[in-house]
């Protein structure tokens, strides 16, 4: 899910003032008290009765003890403002009991069938959790933990079940009958009624429930996957909106193209649909087989939208599509896990983007937007690990550290096996874990082993909040330059010492006179760890955390000629950029604040004027590049180095 707000506080979002208040002290669930549900739920029916005002839901449960869990004849099913109109067991009434907003009911055998009707409101639902009324139209929204306001479920998700559904509404107020799955029967009723019946052969969490009811029309071009099989896609929107699908269906096929070709997974339904909702809360959500966008990752006019809004969908488009496999068909068995599909797939999109629009400048955008969103959360008073020990309310952790930190830990583990080593770990994760709910350390195990390597320290980076800061010194012994690495972790809220992590650096080491030196990888296991190095001539300047191997920040004590090298002449783009940044950065800083004379000035000028002469007349650059070179920094940026 990419979510735009916070869609559970009023505070996150206006729109929300009226809605019922959480509770002033929600209890603290904490990860090492998780324990497996005692009920599988191996399929699950829901029959919807469909109504803007009034739907009345039919769910029927078959359930069966897990072998895997502390056995009870209790079953608990979650609720959220739900009344149970009527609750049956094997097809018998039985007693049922309410405890808080839960239902809960004894079963006596091993296997049972548990149908319950309930009643929802979609037009007084402005939580816009669960089922919902938008102008006239029927969506849901279930991540995190929306479904309980639809039916009374194990919402949680390591419960997986695979879905039937049957719909049924006015056809003249909803044409539209679309949930997950594929569609396998629809028709008309006398009564100018009609349904449709849906089934999702792939198990999955209720989180991924969907349903969309409503007037929309369809921009549709079907995909061959590599295997042959013909998927339908479809783009939904109102018919006023249908002119600016096209770049969304097109970003669509690029999507499910490269995710065959570089990761091996092909689409597994007959149906890919996107629903674009105007106030849908959230940026989009993965749905399985049916993904619900706010309209502004879905429309683009060619008359009026910019690059940045073309890249928007394409970025928002893919992610959602790369769910598919990490997120769906290998889930998360609990919400601390929340990293495992978000950081995962924050990558993949981010490696797709890099495809299609080109490596440096996307990585040069990665990390812009990881700096301003993620390092201030490290080191405000909120700071969490990737994977959090415990919350109050999970709507909190979809963070720029679960997403953005979570997808650079697992490209520093792309960077440290290599490509190859990686997707072969990748493929052994996909097939171990295929249909079930998994675990970060899951995820780590299976590069691991699809690796060869055993890379026991680098769990730390899941365990501990904060950016690492490393130092760096150097001195040049004969032929060789030595590099000492020392890396500090600042203290956190409740984390007050720090253990070293595996800190995976690229860099080389260039002379000043014009010859480059080769890029090695060098991992900083320790807090000091020195390194021999190469020289390739004269006057050496170090070129490090070149594409920005790790999320950390770099100290470096480098002269103005220097910089001005790496900024002209360094073949890492990600390296020229960051000297760049860094000569203009110190030449602001030092005016603005007076500490720099006149001459010093007149010389950072000319510096500076000479580094972007240098980037201009480089033929090896593409305009794109060559334009990213020339942003100086921001004015909240220089405050904040200033502060």
């Amino acid at each position: 899910m990419d979510i735009a707000t916070t869609p559970t506080t009023p505070e996150g979002n206006p729109e929300l003032a009226d809605a019922a208040p959480t509770p002033h002290e929600p209890p603290v669930i904490r990860r090492e008290d998780y324990r497996p549900y005692p009920w599988a739920v191996p399929t699950t029916t829901l029959d919807f009765r469909l109504g803007l005002e009034a739907t009345r839901v039919t769910a029927t449960l078959a359930v069966e003890r897990n072998p895997a869990a502390e056995p009870t004849s209790e079953l608990r099913l979650n609720g959220d403002g739900l009344t149970a109109d009527s609750v049956t067991v094997d097809g018998a009434p039985v007693e049922w009991r309410m405890d808080g907003a839960d239902l809960v009911l004894d079963l006596p055998g091993d296997k049972h069938r548990v149908t319950i009707v309930t009643t929802i409101d979609p037009s007084a639902n402005t939580q816009l959790m669960g089922l919902y009324a938008s102008n006239g139209m029927l969506c849901t929204q279930c991540e995190a933990e929306g479904f309980r306001r639809i039916t009374f479920f194990p919402d949680r998700p390591d419960v997986l079940s695979t879905y039937a559904v049957r719909m049924e509404g006015d056809k003249a107020l909803f044409p539209i009958l679309l949930c997950n799955g594929n569609r396998i029967a629809e028709g008309d009723n006398a009564d100018g009624t009609h349904w449709a019946e849906w089934h999702d052969p792939w198990p999955k969490p209720s989180y991924l429930f969907a349903l969309v009811a409503g007037d929309l029309v369809a921009n549709s071009k079907p995909f061959t996957t590599r295997s042959g099989r013909e998927v339908e896609c479809n783009i939904w929107v109102r018919k006023e909106d249908l002119a600016r699908t096209d770049h969304a269906l097109e970003s669509l096929h690029r999507s499910m193209q490269w995710d065959e070709e570089v990761f091996g997974r092909e689409y597994d339904l007959d149906l890919y649909n996107i629903v674009a909702v105007s106030d849908f809360n959230m940026g989009a959500m993965e749905n399985k087989g049916l993904n619900v966008f706010n309209t502004k990752y879905v429309l683009a006019d060619p008359d009026t939208a910019t690059d940045a809004d073309f890249d928007a969908v394409e970025g928002v488009i893919a992610h959602e599509y790369f769910h598919n496999w990490s997120g769906n068909r290998v889930t998360c068995r609990d919400w601390f896990q929340l990293s495992l599909k978000e950081g995962f797939t924050v990558l993949r999109d981010q490696l797709f983007s890099q495809d299609m629009r080109g490596e440096a400048v996307k990585r040069i955008e990665d990390v812009r937007i990881l700096r301003a969103a993620q390092f201030p959360e490290d080191a405000g008073p909120l700071a969490h690990p990737i994977r959090p020990d415990s919350y109050r309310e999970i709507s909190n952790f979809y963070t720029a550290t679960v997403y953005n930190k979570g997808a650079e830990v697992i490209r520093m583990m792309r960077a440290m096996v290599g490509v190859e080593r990686f997707r072969t770990g990748t493929d052994l994760y996909f097939e171990r874990h295929d249909g079930e709910a998994a675990t970060c350390e899951d995820f780590v195990k299976a590069i691991e082993d699809g690796a060869g390597i055993d890379r026991t320290r680098f769990r730390r980076w899941y365990s501990q909040a904060g950016t690492p800061r490393v130092a760096v010194l150097q001195a040049v012994e004969g032929d060789r330059l030595k590099l000492t690495l020392r890396q500090t972790v600042p203290a956190t809220p409740g984390q007050p010492d720090k253990l070293p992590m595996p800190i995976p650096l690229r860099l080389a080491v260039h002379s000043r006179g014009g010859a480059l030196g080769a890029e090695r990888l060098v991992v900083l296991e320790e807090a000091e760890q020195s390194f021999d190095l190469p020289l390739a001539g004269g006057d050496p300047v170090l070129s490090i955390n070149r594409g920005f191997t790790a999320p950390v920040v770099i100290e470096r004590d480098l002269s103005r000629e220097d910089l001005v090298f790496l900024a002209a002449h360094d073949d890492d783009p990600f390296a020229r950029s960051e000297a760049l940044q860094e000569l203009a950065v110190g030449h602001l800083v030092g005016t603005a604040s007076g500490t720099l004379s006149a001459e010093a000035q007149a010389a950072g000028e000319a510096a500076i004027i000479g580094a972007f002469r240098a980037s201009l007349a480089d033929n090896a650059l593409d305009d794109a590049m060559r334009g990213e070179l020339m942003v100086l920094p921001s004015e909240t940026y220089l405050f904040e180095v200033m502060a």
